[in-house]
């Protein structure tokens, strides 16, 4: 996992508020969440912490966020201080993290695409299932495995532009680039297969696995036409996966 996120952690906190992240990924990720009324809830990856203070929002009875960059969970912290949300935020590598209950729901916003080998991935999916109960769900959004990048459409007009250098093959790096007011700038993850994510989850003790296609929220149609957003529905770059425990 190469990208360092403590430089850019205020940038990506920022990333969050394009159009495109609130009303197809906070949407869809959120519409598979559900009602997270009463459960307990661990977010890896968790950032800044924007998913994690929105399920703690949303009803969940106690929300853990973790995630392996300080300055991330120094931001996150920040928020927390601010709001007094009751949120536990614990810098920690989610292939390692202990807690001493496991949890009802495992979030997880981009954190498998950073995996470069199925070793890496294995690794991450065994961790989150020790996280879960037996029953438990597992929700994440990460980049979309089935889309073939190097022939991918241009996203810039949704604020971000994806690039693959060298041969399509299983961890070959893909590089995002989003493009704020203040300038651009970069993160890296990698292409791993449909298949190699499938035998992960199964390794892993899921059941249950099922992918969802991102969808629009009424408020991005009032905003933009549906022409405006056809690139990023009919190729999406991210996709959205459910795992049972």
């Amino acid at each position: 996992m190469t990208t360092n996120y403590d430089p850019i952690a205020e940038q990506y906190k920022r990333s969050k508020q394009q159009p495109w992240r609130t009303h197809v990924e906070c949407f869809t990720l959120m519409d598979l969440v559900g009602d997270p009324t009463g459960k307990t809830v661990l977010d890896v990856a968790c950032g800044e912490g924007f998913y994690t203070r929105m399920l703690r929002q949303r009803g969940a009875a106690r929300v853990t966020g973790v995630d392996l960059s300080q300055g991330m969970i120094d931001l996150a912290r920040t928020q927390e201080s601010q709001h007094q949300l009751g949120i536990d935020y614990v810098v920690a590598d989610a292939r390692e993290f202990s807690q001493t209950e496991p949890f009802d729901l495992t979030v997880a916003a981009y954190l498998l695409n950073y995996a470069s080998t199925p070793d890496e991935l294995q690794a991450m999916c065994d961790g989150i299932a020790r996280s879960l109960k037996p029953g438990g769900r597992f929700v994440t959004v990460n980049s979309n495995p089935a889309l073939a990048f190097p022939t991918a459409p241009s996203y810039r007009k949704y604020g971000f532009e994806t690039s693959v250098q060298g041969d399509w093959n299983e961890g070959a790096p893909i590089k995002w680039t989003f493009h704020l007011s203040d300038g651009p700038f970069d993160i890296e993850n990698y292409y791993l297969s449909p298949a190699t994510h499938e035998e992960a989850f199964r390794k892993a003790g899921f059941r249950d696995v099922r992918w969802h296609r991102p969808k629009l929220s009424p408020d991005g149609l009032l905003e933009n036409d549906r022409d405006f957003w056809s690139s990023l529905l009919e190729y999406p770059p991210v996709t959205f996966i459910e795992c049972i425990r």
